[in-house]
Parts: C-alpha cells; sequence; structure tokens
C-alpha cells in the first residue's frame, strides 16, 4: 500500500497544529546559516538525552509500521525503511522482540541502526541515542551498511536486498569519494536527508571536533562531514541531499514521528516541520571575494589562565564568523567579536589574530598582531569545578557545576565520564558531552530523567540524561574532564567508592573554588541521601559579585580610565604591572567619581583591579 501524502497546501497548516507554541520564536527573517544557528540554539535547549538502552521500548512508541500494510490502530510491527516495501507485501517484519546483536542474512532479526554512523561521534552521549537518527533497521543489511555513507550507487553493485535498496560503488556528482554507499529506495530519500540534516543543525558546535576527513586519500574517505560548523557537510553532498529532500516531501509517517519523539526527548527536526528551511539554508550562493581584515583586535581582559580578544568586525556584509589564532595556531571560533581563549599556561606570552571568514568559506587576511603576557596567578578558578553530587534513590543522580573562572566558557569539549567494574577490572563507558556556553558566577545542573527532587525540577536543570555517567550508585569514579584531561574528579579510580559517595549528598565547600583531580573528602559538606538545597544556585557572595562586573574605557587611554557598572560598592582600586608590581592603590575609589586618573604611568600594559576583578589595559 502506498504511503499517504499531505496535499501540498494543506501542510503547512498541519505542520503549524502540531508545532507547540512559540517553538521556533526568533527565526522570523532569518537566512541561511543565521537562521541555521537559531534553529540549533532552539533544538539544543532543554532535551531529554535517554539511554542507548532504552531505544528499544521507544520503538514502539515512534516507529510502529500504520502506513504500508497495518491496520493503523492495531500494529506491533516496527517500519523498517531497509526493507519496507511500500507497494505491496514486505519479505519479512519484525516486532520489538525480534532485536538481535548480528545477522548472516536478511530477514532473522533488526538493531538500532545509526543513520549517522557512531565513529563520526565516537559512540559518545548524546549523539549515540538520538532518536531522530537513531531508527530500527534490519540487522543484516545495518551490518553490511557499517560506517558507509547514505549515497547514489554506480556502475558496481556488491548488494540489492528485498525491498531494491542496494550497497555499490559511490556515484554522487563532484564527489571525490570512490568506496561503497548504501543508497535507500526513493520512498524514503528524503527521510534520510532530513535526518542528517538534522544532524547539521543539532550538534552545530561539535561537528569540528568530529571524525571527518580521516583518510589521507580522500577517495577512501567514508564521512561527508567537512569540519565546518555551518555549512557541515562537503558543498556536492548537501547538493545530493537537497536533491532527495525536495524529491520526497515529508510524509504523515515523519510528522508523526517527529510528534511523538518530542514527546520523548523534548526537541524536533525544524526540516519536518518547515520544509523550506532547507533550502532556505543550504541554498545560497557564496561570491568568489575574501572577506574584509577584522581591525583594532587589542587584549580586553588578561589573567593567568586565560585572556579575552575583542576587534572591530569585518566590513564585508557576508561574514559569518571569525578565527582565533594562538601563537599561529587555530584555537577557536566564534561568531560574535569577543572571544575567550582559556586553559592557557601563567607567566606565558601568547600572540594572537584573527581572521574573518564568510558563507563561502574564503578567509580574510590576519588582523593585526596583539601579544599579552600571563599573570602569575589571578583570584579565578583555573578551570570548571563540579559543586554538588547528590546520589539518591532509584534515579535520584545529579550534579552541579560551576564556573568561576572569570569568563564565559564553552562547553563543547567538556565531557563526564563514569568507571564502572567489569570483572575484577574497570573501564570507562562512552562519555556524556556537555555544550553551549555557561558564564562567569554562573552554575548549571545535571539530571537524570527519572530524577525526583523536592527542590529542583527537571525542566530546571541546563542538561538532562540517562547516559552511564547519571547512573552512579556510589560506588564509581567520576570525571569531569576537558577534552583527554580530567578536570575535576570525584572519588578515587579504580575503587569502590561506596563508603564516601554512598547513599549522600556532597556540597563543596565554600572556601574551596578550584577543581582538583585528586579527590579529597575534606573539600565536601556531607549530607543525607536525597538531600536538595540551594540546586543549581551561586552562594550569597558570588551573587554579590556576579552583580558587580565593570566596563572600562577607554582602552588604550590617554588620562582617565572610565569605569561602568555599580562602582560605588568598590572598596579598593589598584593599578599593577605584569609581575604583580603595585604601581598605584586608592581606597574608595569612586566615592566622588568614576574615573581613575592614569597620566603619570608610562606608556605600556598595565591591570586595574578593582577589588577582586582584574581588568588588563594599554597606557598610550
Amino acid at each position: 500500500m502506498k504511503k499517504l501524502l499531505f496535499p501540498l497546501l494543506l501542510i503547512s497548516s498541519y505542520f503549524a497544529a502540531q508545532i507547540p507554541a512559540g517553538y521556533y520564536d526568533g527565526t522570523a527573517g532569518l537566512t541561511g546559516y543565521a537562521l541555521k544557528s537559531k534553529l540549533h540554539d532552539i533544538i539544543s535547549a532543554k532535551n531529554i538525552n535517554w539511554h542507548y538502552g532504552d531505544l528499544t521500548n521507544y520503538y514502539n512508541q515512534t516507529d510502529l509500521d500504520k502506513y504500508y500494510d497495518h491496520d493503523a490502530t492495531n500494529t506491533t510491527i516496527l517500519l523498517d525503511i531497509y526493507s519496507e516495501i511500500p507497494t505491496g507485501p514486505d519479505s519479512y517484519e519484525y516486532t520489538t522482540a525480534n532485536i538481535i546483536g548480528s545477522a548472516g542474512s536478511e530477514g532473522l532479526g533488526w538493531n538500532r541502526e545509526h543513520m549517522m554512523p557512531q565513529s563520526t561521534f565516537y559512540s559518545n552521549y548524546p549523539m549515540y541515542s538520538d532518536m531522530f537518527y537513531v531508527v530500527p533497521t534490519d540487522a543484516r543489511i545495518n551490518q553490511l551498511r557499517s560506517n558507509y555513507p547514505y549515497g547514489i550507487v554506480g556502475s558496481t553493485i556488491y548488494y540489492t536486498f528485498t525491498n531494491t535498496s542496494r550497497i555499490g560503488n559511490c556515484a554522487i556528482p563532484g564527489v571525490t569519494y570512490t568506496g561503497r554507499v548504501y543508497e535507500p529506495i526513493n520512498e524514503f530519500k528524503g527521510d534520510v536527508a532530513r535526518s542528517l540534516l538534522y544532524f547539521a543543525v543539532r550538534y552545530e558546535g561539535k561537528l569540528g571536533t568530529f571524525n571527518f576527513n580521516n583518510n589521507a586519500n580522500p577517495a577512501s574517505d567514508t564521512n561527508p562531514l567537512d569540519g565546518t560548523e555551518e555549512r557541515s557537510y562537503d558543498p556536492a553532498y548537501i547538493a545530493m541531499l537537497l536533491q532527495w529532500h525536495n524529491q520526497d516531501p515529508v510524509s504523515q509517517r515523519e510528522i508523526d514521528r517527529n510528534n511523538v519523539v518530542y514527546t520523548l526527548q523534548k526537541n524536533r527536526n525544524p526540516f519536518i516541520d518547515n520544509p523550506a528551511w532547507v533550502n532556505t539554508i543550504w541554498g545560497q550562493t557564496p561570491d568568489a571575494a575574501a572577506p574584509e581584515t577584522p581591525t583594532n583586535v587589542a587584549v580586553t581582559q588578561n589573567s593567568a589562565y586565560f585572556a579575552t580578544l575583542s576587534w572591530a568586525p569585518s566590513s564585508s556584509t557576508d561574514v559569518i564568523g571569525y578565527k582565533i589564532y594562538q601563537n599561529g595556531t587555530l584555537v577557536g571560533a566564534t561568531k560574535n567579536t569577543t572571544f575567550s581563549i582559556d586553559h592557557l599556561t601563567p607567566s606565558t606570552t601568547y600572540n594572537f589574530t584573527v581572521k574573518a571568514y564568510d558563507n563561502g568559506y574564503l578567509l580574510s587576511p590576519d588582523s593585526n598582531t596583539v601579544s599579552t603576557t600571563t599573570m602569575t596567578s589571578d583570584i579565578y578558578a583555573k578551570d570548571l569545578f563540579v559543586s554538588k553530587y547528590l546520589e539518591g534513590t532509584s534515579n535520584n543522580k545529579g550534579l552541579e557545576i560551576t564556573n568561576k573562572t572569570g569568563h564565559p566558557v564553552n562547553l563543547n569539549d567538556y565531557r563526564l565520564s563514569i568507571q564502572f567494574p567489569s570483572g575484577g577490572n574497570y573501564y570507562f563507558p562512552d562519555p556524556y558531552e556537555l555544550e553551549g556556553i555557561v558564564q562567569n558566577n554562573e552554575t548549571f545542573v545535571v539530571l537524570h530523567p527519572d530524577a525526583n527532587f523536592s527542590c529542583y525540577t527537571i525542566n530546571q536543570a541546563k542538561f538532562v540524561t540517562a547516559a552511564p555517567q547519571m547512573t552512579f550508585s556510589g560506588s564509581q569514579y567520576l570525571e569531569l574532564r576537558y577534552k583527554n584531561s580530567t578536570v575535576d574528579a570525584i572519588g578515587i579510580s579504580s575503587t569502590n567508592n561506596s563508603s564516601t559517595l554512598g547513599n549522600v549528598s556532597l556540597y563543596r565547600k565554600a572556601s574551596v573554588n578550584q577543581p582538583t583531580t585528586s579527590f579529597n573528602i575534606s573539600e565536601w559538606d556531607s549530607y543525607a541521601s536525597n538531600y536538595c538545597q540551594n540546586l543549581g544556585t551561586l552562594s550569597a557572595s558570588d551573587v554579590i559579585l556576579a552583580g558587580n562586573e565593570f566596563k572600562i574605557y577607554p582602552n588604550p587611554v590617554y588620562d582617565h580610565i572610565f569605569v561602568n557598572g555599580k562602582v560605588e560598592n568598590v572598596k579598593s582600586a589598584q593599578i599593577l604591572d605584569f609581575s604583580g608590581k603595585l604601581i598605584y592603590s586608592e581606597n574608595l575609589p569612586f566615592k566622588n567619581k568614576k574615573t581613575i586618573a592614569v597620566q603619570n604611568l608610562t606608556a605600556g600594559s598595565y591591570l586595574l583591579k578593582l577589588d577582586e576583578r582584574v581588568y588588563q589595559f594599554i597606557k598610550k
């Protein structure tokens, strides 16, 4: 039986009835990659990430075949896009009970297929269990597809399956890769395209850290990601996905699945809700002119472990971002005109430059070079740290993480790792990756989706996941990591920690404001199981400090530094050189004024310390 497609005139009104009110607020008038980034912000906020093992049961809600040969009101049969025959009876069918690990031929059972191969993201959570592209498929076809990309099959065909989908050599126009691809039948090519484009939007900001272009020979590189955060895929591959999207319109099956996944995962596939957005984002034509150079790059804040840059934007209208270079090496990118470079070494000199890039990924020339020497020490935490650990009954599991580094922190390189015992040994399962930005003097909370604390709800948490890291029972060792380095640790590795971590809530003492890779229970106050107070909030003293940020100008300065903010609360102002030598000191500096006189300083770079805040400035 052929699937039902709504007439095009009815699609937009039907979609509007299904999308929660206000869900896509802020997208009006946006086009190109600006629209893509806004959609990323929307669909990445307040997700619920389930455990990979949970998906089997959820497929009874998301993937039952109510659209082809089955009664829409009474079926337990899974819809498998790799074996479904839309025009007649399927060769075989499965229920969720037929899950298997591997198979020697078609029709023996099914398993979970990552439409974006899990090798792309190293099997890490939340990508590992995202229901929008992890679907039930025949186990044998899943195995043979391996980590080959979807694509157009050429003249060499290795396998043809019972619904005529096939594996063969790549014949995607303009693609260098000549290895194997899996080509689904026409009925599901749009479904595949919209799933892969969802992946590009959902994980923008992380795509450059994924496994792409991992072969020296492009002809054997199986991953179509190109390392860019905005475009995401190789241009020729994008062209194929757009073709598939346009030739196979959104189906009722996709609409229903989108709505059910939203109830479970709390986000949506925007290209099912608004198919026109695909072409609005990726249909642009870049020009051939490199963008103009950003100017006036300056260090606006210097510390022991970070430096903050600012610059005047490029005058080119097609600029979509800026790349930041540290001693000639790319260290980050931003859409803004400020950026904090962290994980620096104290008492070390660094040189920074900035380049603009446009929607064709052409780079501007280098900006001016700005140099800075990090301080010997400062008042800030050198990294994020875990400030609360809640281990309660059942799934009452929670972590609070605090940023007191003195600058906003991009979480995309941070992850939670947990160690489990196995046959007398210990191992780390796939980590859970964090994402987004956490501001200075801000805390955020990670909860298990089935947690039920008295003082904090799932909706309040920044991250909600049933990944292994949030299934601790008190005996495990838990880490906060930056890339592959341990930042903060709870418990002791390769040890049963139940005597200190079991059935307790641990709150970091107020006197502790630095992470440690060596857990010390004396840094924590211990409370009973399920204890929950002031979760996700700063202490009273931290709130006062958080509301006391300042802006100094001009910079560079000639005679007087002006200070904006709640200056009436400042108790002392000090000017220091970069060796830490005190040059000038004044108590209650803003009692009757809002400036600091610097006309007597010699030309050079200095630090202005306002109570516990430190700002760098240049004296002309």
